[in-house]
This record gives C-alpha cells, sequence and structure tokens, in this order.
C-alpha cells in the first residue's frame, strides 16, 4: 500500500471538512470508512481498505465520532414516566 504524503493528507482533510454533501452524499450522514476510501480513490487514485483508512485515520489522530440525531417529535417529559412503566414491563 502506498503512504500518503503530507500534501495528500492536507488535501483529504480539506475535503473532509467540505462536509459529505458536498462529494454527493447524503447531508443527513457523517462520513464513514467507506465514503472516505471511496474518496481516497477518486482523488489520489489509491487503493485503500476500509481497515487501511481507519489506520491512516487513527494514525493522524482520528477517531470515531458518532452524532447523536433525536427527532424533532421526541418529548423527553413524556419518555420519563414509559421507560418507568411500559420499558420495565417489557
Amino acid at each position: 500500500m502506498e503512504l500518503f504524503s503530507s500534501a495528500q493528507w492536507e488535501c483529504l482533510v480539506r475535503e473532509l471538512e467540505r462536509e459529505t454533501l458536498a462529494h454527493g452524499w447524503d447531508e443527513e450522514q457523517g462520513w464513514t470508512l467507506v465514503w472516505i476510501r471511496a474518496l481516497i480513490i477518486r482523488l489520489f487514485l489509491m487503493e485503500y481498505t476500509v481497515q487501511g483508512v481507519w489506520k491512516l485515520l487513527r494514525r493522524h489522530g482520528w477517531s470515531v465520532q458518532v452524532s447523536a440525531r433525536r427527532a424533532l417529535e421526541r418529548d423527553d417529559a413524556s419518555l420519563g414516566p414509559w421507560r418507568g412503566e411500559v420499558w420495565e414491563a417489557v
């Protein structure tokens, strides 16, 4: 596997900062390893495995981040009693 140069890494970071929508993926989603792999192939014509992308990101200090998604309709006040009564029964 070819190694990333510092210039390639800086370019990749700039593209990742542009978010997924700028690259044709769903704006609601964050970056996935599969999408980052596809971006690397598109930008640099370099083949990486998903595991290789993960190692590349970790090597540069990146970590997994999962966004907390909540429905707009969510009513936290009504969840308390539900958890205490219904969820306990389940």
